[in-house]
């Protein structure tokens, strides 16, 4: 049987003129999409790109961008899917993956791209000035069919390079076709309720988004519309004006920008009448942040939990939360499918209620790192995922982050995480969010260093926020420095960018 993306095939053909995309006045039903991919597929084919073959994916949002990732595994090839603006010397990194060929849009092609490209085809999807378009590639009529084999890799996606290169985690056929997106009967429950809110799903930055792509085609099964927001009007903030332009019902949102839409909201309301799910995605959620988001815009917050290496490995539901207040300390109960493990310093499973590292094994998971068999042995271990993050399951299974592994501060020889330091700070009223990060220090070896973005027309006291820290975690985990930032500086992922803020000691004026 025809393997990924043949699922994705299937639900074009079922919905015919059933509207899939909205793009400003354009509607794009799901016949004109089937009919796209097979264009661009064919256009594939013609310039050699099939089974195996490497591909750069760099594309903004539209409904070509959506055809072409999958016209592209519809060939069987290896697709890389590259955010915009990702630095340059990340860029030209991965194109080193024996990439054959990138395809391009309007959105994406500069001079600086054509310069890092050098030497490689750029191929349009849409009108692009010195490059073929696939998208008017003439297709015979038949249906594709889909050429990846099982254990071909269908998919690399790169993590956010956060602490140097991006890594490639490699997914193969086998493991996207095992995937619930695009499976109504395997959606696990807290999914299910979350695809009954998907009639008009917000999609902006870039398909490249492992989640914006999966929850898109979650809408598409769901018989929602991915609605394509427009560009940001100057001036204006993205949240919540993107939201009631489109009338969005649902829609993805980082940690920070919940953040200014909850401040937004508090300071000038706007009718959010449509809206019925946010899915905060990037990083933890403190539980007062997550209480009041929920006063705020009401039970439309889902909070999940996943990393690029796993997918999807919690989610909690504004039900469950509205429910049992407790579990908002929480990012829900992995479904029968995800099996979690917590385990000790030695590899042991601990009993719930004890803190250990969390491991995770998934039928789509991602099956190592691209050329880096010393990180893919130390994280891919026996079946599972090491996930490098620490937490803790309750009697009930719901699942508590209590910070990654790795993000420590060494503080004379003694090692101090980062996330409990950035709970503590993140408690206090007066803090919207707070990150720790690690710098060298002559006394101690490394010290703490905060960074906290105030909460809306309030001002910390950096005293008041050592003390707390101070005195809930010691003396050791006490921030040398706070340093007051307007937002965090985030990777091409989205994600809180660590180095960013550590490499910026010395240009902040630090408190105290």
């Amino acid at each position: 049987m025809p393997g990924y993306p043949q699922a994705i095939l299937d639900l074009l053909a079922g919905g015919r003129d059933r509207p899939v995309f909205e793009h400003g006045s354009r509607i794009v039903h799901a016949d004109e999409v089937a009919e796209l991919v097979a264009r661009i597929a064919a256009g594939l084919q013609a310039a050699g790109i099939g089974r195996g073959t490497g591909v750069a994916v760099l594309l903004g949002v539209s409904p070509e961008a959506f055809a072409a990732v999958v016209a592209a595994h519809v060939v069987g090839a290896r697709v890389a899917g590259v955010r915009p603006g990702l630095p340059h010397d990340h860029l030209r990194h991965l194109l080193g993956h024996r990439i054959a060929a990138v395809l391009v849009d309007r959105s994406t092609v500069t001079p600086q791209l054509r310069a890092v490209t050098a030497g490689l085809p750029l191929l349009g999807v849409g009108p692009v000035d010195g490059t073929p378009d696939l998208t008017v590639t003439p297709a015979d009529g038949t249906p594709p069919v889909p050429a990846g084999r099982p254990d071909d890799i269908a998919r690399v996606v790169y993590t956010s390079g956060s602490t140097g290169n991006p890594k490639g985690c490699l997914q193969t056929y086998a493991s996207l076709d095992a995937a619930w997106a695009a499976h109504p009967d395997r959606w696990p429950p807290a999914v299910r309720d979350l695809a009954g809110h998907l009639d008009r799903y917000l999609v902006f930055g870039s398909l490249a988004s492992q989640v914006m792509l999966e929850y898109g085609i979650l809408t598409l099964a769901a018989g929602g519309t991915m609605v394509i927001a427009e560009p940001p009007r100057a001036g204006v903030p993205f949240f919540p004006d993107a939201l009631v332009r489109h009338r969005a019902s649902a829609s993805v949102i980082t940690v920070g920008r919940l953040a200014k839409l909850v401040a937004a909201q508090r300071a000038a309301p706007t009718d959010l009448g449509a809206l019925r799910a946010l899915l905060v995605s990037g990083s933890p959620l403190h539980p007062a942040r997550l209480a009041e988001a929920l006063d705020v815009l009401g039970p439309v917050v889902y909070h999940g939990y996943g990393q690029t290496e796993t997918g999807m490995i919690a989610m909690l539901t504004p039900a469950e939360m509205l429910a049992a207040p407790a579990l908002l300390a929480s990012v829900g109960r992995p479904p029968a499918v995800v099996d979690v493990q917590v385990r000790d310093a030695d590899g042991r499973q601990v009993v719930p209620g004890v803190e250990g590292e969390i491991f995770v094994r998934t039928p789509s998971q991602a099956s190592g790192y691209w050329d880096d068999p010393t990180e893919t042995t130390e994280v891919f271990t026996g079946g599972w995922v090491r996930t490098r993050d620490r937490g803790r399951l309750d009697d009930d299974g719901y699942l508590h982050l209590l910070g990654r592994s790795r993000d420590v501060v060494i503080v004379n020889a003694d090692l101090r995480y980062a996330g409990p330091i950035e709970r503590v700070l993140a408690s206090c009223a007066d803090v919207a969010e707070a990150y720790v990060v690690a710098a060298p220090d002559e006394d101690t070896g490394e010290a703490v260093h905060a960074f906290v973005v105030p909460a809306a027309g309030r001002q910390p006291d950096p005293d008041v926020l050592r003390e707390l820290v101070r005195q809930q975690l010691g003396e050791p985990s006490t921030p040398r420095t706070i340093t007051f930032i307007a937002e965090v500086p985030v990777t091409a992922a989205g994600k809180p960018d660590k180095r960013r803020l550590a490499g910026s000691l010395d240009a902040h004026d630090a408190a105290g």
